[in-house]
């Protein structure tokens, strides 16, 4: 077999820190100068120099290593290691996740007292993940078909892409213990799905996203941000549509971006805060599997909450149209997580987004206490995976969620509620009922552009004011113990 040479940047030593912002600031500087060489060899290959051998650089690796058991605050959900032990994580992209990285790198330190080593890791970055905007890299090849790409650069593995420590199947054998839920590998792949399925870069996504099914809720959306963008006193200082369109705080129009000739499968709307605690909205569509597939990428910009904001089926008669429902608990039928977390697996409602969600309804509605009953119903949400269900024999599914006490019938709340929990993403769900086919109160087009009409403007309001109030939450309260299981890894 030929021997062929690797070229590889100029090696850097690993390194000790006992302070996050530097630990941060090597990682930053060993990713940017892995990911510039593997595209200046990409450049020459373009214009036609060809390398002998290959070219490979590394991701950077983030290590710990704790000698003895030591005692931790055990009101914390993270930021601490299980017990003594070799631990490990693989970074990309430590620009965009600097503030994650350095809060949990902090909690690490100070949970232990032991330092961080940070050093370049054994996997190597493909070079498609070293093009932030998506660049079609294949391309260069085209005119050089004696030319492979996967014989001068490392390429996309699946292999190293799953989820087995979110899902907690990982076995580390004789190797490190995972120190973060996702790989580096797994987390740029992530990236570069969001800039596909919603047209917008993953530096402008908030730490609080609502989900809607509905574009209604997007354009009521669109209409508030623009209004508290352009409101000096506001503490948001910008809106992002899809085509990276960006409204500066003050502004009317957008000064940057390229506008779309259509929207992409599940566009995304940003109204940014300095801090990244503004609100990301996202129109998943109709269906669990586009549910599970957005949240699936989501999840590795580890957001403080997600909300589901969307229409239901009412199953009782003493439901209106308009009426609201507050999920605390879920039958799941959507399908698409059964190899993931398994439907034994009860996924609980989570006090603090409970009571955020609760106290903004009153709110927004003027009902509180006994009287909130009038507009606003607590219990159980069936997501399913046949919008038609309808047109089945109605004795068997109607039979099942009477003996699961649902109340409302979706398609995506379980879903969202279920990739939360397994991705520790504190989760809820408020739906307003839009039709009661049980009833005979279906949802057809005229009564539906009315309903809309009248609903979305409040319903909204409750999402925006839910995420504000979960916003002044302190973090370690909010990111509740319950989302942990018994071997966690230390960053969140």
């Amino acid at each position: 077999m030929e021997n062929r040479s690797i070229l590889m940047p100029d090696p850097k030593p690993s390194r000790q820190f006992n302070d996050a912002d530097s630990a941060v600031n090597y990682l930053i500087e060993l990713f940017d100068e892995s990911t510039a060489f593997l595209r200046r060899q990409f450049e020459k290959i373009a214009q036609g120099d060809t390398p002998e051998g290959r070219v490979r650089a590394f991701y950077p690796e983030l290590r710990f290593e704790m000698a003895i058991h030591t005692r931790t605050d055990g009101r914390l959900s993270y930021g601490f290691v299980a017990g003594p032990g070799k631990y490990s994580t693989t970074i990309t992209r430590p620009d965009l996740f600097r503030s994650y990285l350095r809060q949990q790198i902090e909690l690490l330190l100070s949970n232990h007292e032991e330092p961080v080593e940070i050093g370049y890791s054994e996997t190597p970055i493909p070079l498609h993940f070293a093009f932030y905007d998506g660049a079609h890299v294949e391309g260069a090849f085209a005119a050089k078909p004696e030319v492979t790409l996967r014989d001068i650069f490392d390429v996309p593995d699946l292999a190293v892409m799953d989820d087995a420590i979110a899902n907690g199947t990982f076995d580390a054998g004789e190797t490190p213990q995972p120190l973060a839920p996702f790989t580096a590998p797994r987390v740029d792949y992530s990236l570069h799905r969001l800039q596909h399925y919603t047209a917008t870069a993953p530096k402008h996504f908030q730490n609080f996203v609502l989900f809607t099914n509905y574009q209604f809720y997007i354009d009521g959306f669109a209409q508030m941000a623009r209004e508290l963008v352009k409101d000096p006193n506001s503490d948001y200082v910008a809106f992002v549509e899809p085509g990276d369109l960006m409204t500066l705080s003050g502004e009317t129009e957008p000064s940057s971006g390229e506008p779309l000739g259509r929207l992409p499968q599940m566009p995304a709307y940003h109204l940014v805060r300095e801090d990244n605690s503004g609100i990301t909205m996202v129109n998943i569509g109709v269906g669990p599997s586009n549910a599970k597939t957005i949240t699936d990428h989501i999840a590795v910009l580890r957001p403080h909450a997600w909300l589901m904001l969307g229409h239901c089926a009412g199953l009782r008669n003493s439901q209106q149209l308009g009426d609201y429902v507050l999920a605390h608990g879920y039958v799941r039928e959507d399908k698409v997580l059964d190899a993931d977390l398994p439907t034994w697996v009860p996924i609980p409602p989570l006090a603090e987004v409970q009571v955020a969600l609760e106290q903004a309804v009153e709110n927004v509605t003027g009902y509180e206490g006994f009287e909130l009953k009038r507009v606003m119903r607590t219990g159980t949400v069936a997501s399913i995976d046949n919008r038609n269900w309808e047109l089945r024999d109605h004795r068997e599914p109607v039979q099942r969620f009477s003996q699961s006490r649902a109340i409302a019938l979706d398609m995506e709340s379980a879903t969202i509620a279920a990739n939360g929990f397994r991705f520790r993403v504190p989760y809820g769900t408020l739906l307003c009922v839009s039709d009661k086919p049980l009833h005979g109160e279906l949802k057809l087009p005229g009564m539906a552009t009315d309903f809309y009409r009248r609903q979305v403007s409040q319903h909204l309001e409750i999402g925006i004011q839910t995420m504000e109030i979960l916003r002044k939450m302190p973090l370690e309260r909010l990111h509740s113990r319950k989302l942990r299981s018994f071997a966690e890894t230390a960053f969140q």
